[in-house]
């Protein structure tokens, strides 16, 4: 047998009986509100500190979690209250910007101090759950498709965007909006789209009520008509049609579940101006039908902006302190946010709505202007810049206020929609295929104790359908890097540039201490490496049983 194959059977041994766990201390189900002493030892633990705690298997096609029975009860305890209140079941709105930085913000320290004043943004993020370890997936097509089925992109399939009419979607896949249906909920989509345009991929064919929005990304509509950026295409009529007739559609769009895709106008340089306004028109005409339904609703929203090309709505055109295109983009979506909280208060439905905050991915960093990001890497990549994803959760009177460096997936809002609808923890299970594997974890408890702790002990990072990090507390284990500058020196490099290669030895970073991830501490921090390459192991078992596939890759 060889060595590796040792290592792994002995760590999936290990894991399995937790006998690698460290001494024992407080009762893994105990909610540690404050840094504690271990008895016996210097120092103190730490809140979200999972390294040598045991985890539970829910069900056999899903992610362990840490167990935290006292804040579960809490949660309930105040859903329960919430829903004798109110009786129904709370609304969900899933708020997703697009190629927006983690330090694009003020409550990140971005904000007026990058040029993009985002002050109601940061208002109601300081009246919320601050995830200052949320993670997406390295682009906005997997992460889009994460959110839906609770997979990340392995498991899924959907490793990279399609574009220009490349096939890939979601057909087939068991959606959050279906199950969500099951509940009893209405289902509303609205913005950009981008997990498929085959029929069978479509919004209204994977579980939405209703939709409107565009079936792609920006650039796919602008680019190629704007002599500017992509001369070689708009002044030549024959590349011109060659686009036009792309089977991609070029409008925006609205359909009903189970009906045709009905073409409102078609998106060029001049009407994208306009494309969040109406957007954001029509999701609070949603909001305000909704306010003495007898349903609660569940809102998927995703924003044009950021993503490149940005044409600025004539109100917002100048209006940054930056006066870039993407500068007055991040300012006119403060607003559209600003709206979104607004039409649910005035509605009377905010304090039954929680509102979970996000972007897509990181900035992307190979077309100017773009956001902001105090990691290393971009979109496209694994390092912190490319998958930390500026997030909160608000919910007015039921999560306190607070920032929690608790490690949160986007593949656990599958999960925690759910859990808040009624159907938390191995429930989800049975919901779904045996032969599907959730990689999200139930967050509901996390989110709604006052003191709250992630359920979730390990981030595990992918390119393509390969495991390239894994992170546990503050230290991430890469064994796949990408490295951006390797194949040109010059110019705009992000994510999508340079090549990817394996790494050796033991590349291993503490975020706390190295957030630029520039300095490998793995050799002098082998006590926490083991544990760490332990959980790799464990995962690529997790591959062997249920398999990564690809619908669509780079």
């Amino acid at each position: 047998m060889h060595k590796e194959a040792i290592i792994s059977a002995l760590v999936v041994a290990l894991v399995a009986s937790s006998t690698w766990a460290a001494p024992k201390r407080a009762p893994a189900s105990k909610t540690v509100t404050e840094s504690t002493p271990v008895e016996g030892s210097m120092g103190y633990d730490q809140p979200n500190q999972y390294i040598g705690k045991p985890m539970k298997q829910l069900a056999a096609n899903m992610e362990p979690v840490v167990e935290n029975a006292e804040q579960e009860k809490e949660a309930r305890d105040k859903l329960a209250a919430l829903e004798k209140k109110t009786g129904k079941k709370p609304n969900i709105v899933i708020f997703l910007l697009d190629d927006v930085g983690y330090g694009d913000f003020g409550f990140n320290g971005g904000g007026t101090a990058t040029g993009n004043p985002t002050p109601d943004v940061d208002r109601i993020a300081n009246e919320s759950l601050i995830l200052t370890s949320a993670y997406s997936q390295p682009s906005c097509s997997p992460t889009r498709a994460t959110i839906m089925t609770g997979q990340n992109q392995a498991h899924h399939g959907i490793q990279a965007p399609p574009m220009y009419g490349q096939p890939g979607g979601l057909e087939g896949a068991t959606t959050i909006a279906e199950l969500m249906s099951k509940q009893g909920y209405t289902t509303q989509a609205v913005g950009k789209w981008h997990i498929g345009e085959n029929e069978g991929s479509l919004p209204q064919n994977v579980g939405f009520d209703d939709f409107r929005g565009f079936l792609s990304v920006s650039d796919m509509y602008t680019e190629w008509r704007d002599p500017y950026y992509n001369p070689e295409v708009a002044l030549s009529p024959e590349r011109f049609k060659y686009i036009m007739n792309l089977p991609f559609n070029k409008g925006d769009v609205h359909a009903k579940k189970g009906g045709k895709i009905e073409t409102l106008y078609e998106i060029n340089t001049e009407t994208i101006k306009d494309l969040d306004q109406k957007w954001a028109d029509y999701a609070m005409d949603f909001i305000q039908k909704q306010k003495s339904a007898k349903k609660p609703f569940f809102l998927y929203y995703g924003t044009r902006g950021c993503h490149f090309d940005n044409y600025p709505n004539k109100k917002y055109a100048g209006k940054s302190l930056s006066r870039t295109t993407y500068g007055d983009c991040m300012v006119e979506m403060n607003d559209i946010f600003k709206r979104l909280v607004a039409t649910l208060e005035e509605s009377g439905q905010l304090e039954n709505t929680v509102i979970f905050f996000g972007s897509d991915n990181g900035p992307e960093a190979e077309v100017a202007p773009h956001g902001h990001t105090p990691f290393r890497g971009a979109k496209g990549s694994t390092w912190e810049g490319g998958v930390r994803s500026p997030s909160f959760v608000y919910w007015k009177g039921m999560i306190k206020p607070r920032r929690s460096e608790g490690l949160f997936d986007f593949a656990d809002l599958f999960n925690t929609s759910l859990a808040i609808s009624g159907k938390g923890g191995a429930a989800v299970a049975k919901m779904v295929p045996s032969k599907n594997y959730i990689d999200g974890v139930d967050q509901m408890s996390y989110w709604l104790a006052d003191e709250g702790v992630s359920n979730r002990r390990s981030i595990v990072y992918f390119w393509n359908d390969k495991v390239s990090a894994v992170r546990m507390d503050e230290f991430k284990f890469m064994p796949l890097v990408q490295i951006t500058n390797s194949v040109v020196q010059a110019g705009h490099i992000g994510g999508f540039s340079g090549t990817i290669q394996q790494s050796s030895g033991s590349n291993m970073f503490n975020l706390y201490t190295n957030p630029k991830e520039d300095e490998t501490v793995g050799i002098r921090h082998i006590p926490m490496g083991v544990p760490l390459q332990a959980e790799y192991f464990r995962y690529m078992e997790v591959l062997k049983k249920y398999p990564a596939k690809k619908v669509i890759g780079l």
